[in-house]
């Protein structure tokens, strides 16, 4: 059984690693496409819809992978995690149909337009459908989101006579204390990509000189767009956040910390490697007295560590869970610091000088870093939530379909690498392509 439970683990982290990483490119996208939009409304620019159809067949492509590698998630919560949706299929059940219903086809619908329609439609009702694309993304990412923070934080449940539990509050569901953070965070993330991902596009055109208009449209709008997000990602997002965990899960805020003791003062650790065996963190670098002061506001606060806290409700895997959290952190630092110092250089017009060159570098060569950080972000999540599925309520063990067994698992766990490997060549392929041909306004621009 434990096994199978390994497996099950497995499949589902790396179907849903691999899907998110779809998703959190269109979500950020669907903002920046309505940004193009409204400029080029504004302006009639054919410039602006040049570049909005150039970003929208990227998001097409993210979007199709995206469902194709989604579906089978939902699948696996009816045959790996049997046990798990006999518990809470009456809460999580809710959720996820609106995200279908409400969502999903309002922005593959709207999508549509976008992609076949613009020479049948006027400018405003392309911008219509822009602002209906990007709704439908966020109301998505919500809904999930929303399934995601009753995992983390249930209300508005009732527990009926066979064990399940029901929703009994709806609006205490979708309004869930823990999920406007969550929400807040998740899609300043998204932003992030999106951005980061834009301005690496057009630091690429610029330093090969291809499309000089289109790579400082590129540049200008994401390095912008980047900055704001990495900073919102820090503050207020990931700090509020943060402190969600430690008002609601302190085990996993002292895991994520690396936090072993009970301390007043208790120091903001920067780097270091935890030493399950001593209990300890080996090579330490601390910021003293910062985590208490983060957390409660106060320098000389109390932080409960790990040992205040029975040895069963740890996270099963706190070096992990630990290295995740500091990825994370440590990659939105950088990217913060790397936008900001791009956007400076960009208001004094200093960015496009050849001095500068290396920047361009550093903003192409990082693109893949924001999906590293994302992937990060939720691993951290997951992982801290252990070892339950239902925060306080229903342990992770308990959840899986006895009648599925570990080679069963195994074997499915193989075939989704296979597939998704070639999923994401096919994808690296069409979107290099896509980057290749460029934007075009059928000037010759």
């Amino acid at each position: 059984m434990e096994t199978a439970l390994l497996y099950d683990r497995l499949q589902f982290a790396v179907t849903i690693t691999f899907h998110y990483l779809f998703p959190q490119l269109t979500m950020g996208l669907a903002l920046l496409l309505v940004y193009f939009k409204t400029r080029a409304l504004w302006t009639k620019d054919e410039h602006f819809h040049a570049a909005a159809r150039f970003w929208t067949n990227i998001f097409a492509l993210a979007f199709a992978f995206g469902v194709v590698t989604g579906i089978p998630m939902e699948f696996q919560f009816g045959t790996n995690w049997a046990k798990f949706s006999t518990f809470a299929g009456g809460v999580i059940g809710q959720t996820l149909a609106m995200e279908g219903v409400f969502a999903f086809f309002l922005e593959s619908s709207f999508l549509g337009l976008l992609l076949f329609g613009e020479r049948r439609l006027s400018p405003r009702v392309q911008w219509l459908a822009a602002i209906m694309v990007f709704l439908g993304a966020w109301l998505s990412a919500y809904f999930i989101l929303a399934t995601n923070a009753w995992m983390q934080h249930p209300v508005g449940y009732t527990m009926v006579a066979d064990g399940s539990v029901h929703v009994d509050n709806v609006w205490a569901v979708l309004s869930n204390p823990w999920l406007g953070w969550q929400f807040a965070h998740n899609m300043s993330g998204s932003v992030a990509t999106a951005s980061l991902a834009m301005a690496g596009v057009g630091a690429f055109y610029q330093l090969a000189g291809w499309h000089p208009a289109f790579a400082k449209t590129f540049l200008r709008t994401g390095i912008v767009s980047a900055a704001l997000a990495c900073s919102f990602l820090i503050f207020p997002t990931g700090h509020e956040h943060a402190r969600l965990v430690f008002d609601h899960q302190p085990v996993t805020g002292a895991a994520m910390e690396g936090l072993f003791e009970t301390k007043r003062g208790a120091g903001l650790l920067l780097i270091g490697q935890p030493n399950m065996e001593s209990m300890t963190i080996d090579n330490p670098l601390v910021l003293p007295g910062m985590l208490s002061f983060l957390v409660y506001d106060e320098l000389y606060a109390e932080v409960k560590g790990l040992t205040a806290f029975p040895r069963e409700e740890w996270p099963d895997n706190i070096p992990l869970l630990y290295y995740a959290y500091h990825i994370m952190a440590g990659l939105g630092t950088l990217f913060a610091l790397i936008t900001v110092l791009a956007l400076c250089l960009l208001w004094k017009d200093r960015l496009f000088r050849p001095q500068w060159r290396w920047l361009l570098w550093i903003l192409m060569l990082i693109v893949p870093l924001p999906f590293v950080a994302n992937t990060a972000g939720w691993m951290t999540a997951e992982l801290g939530r252990q070892p339950w599925l239902v925060y306080g309520l229903f342990r992770t063990a308990d959840g899986i379909s006895p009648v599925v067994h570990s080679g069963n698992a195994l074997f499915t766990l193989i075939g989704f690498l296979g597939i998704y490997g070639l999923l994401g060549i096919t994808f690296i392929l069409l979107v290099v392509d896509r980057i290749a041909r460029g934007p075009h306004t059928g000037h010759g621009a």
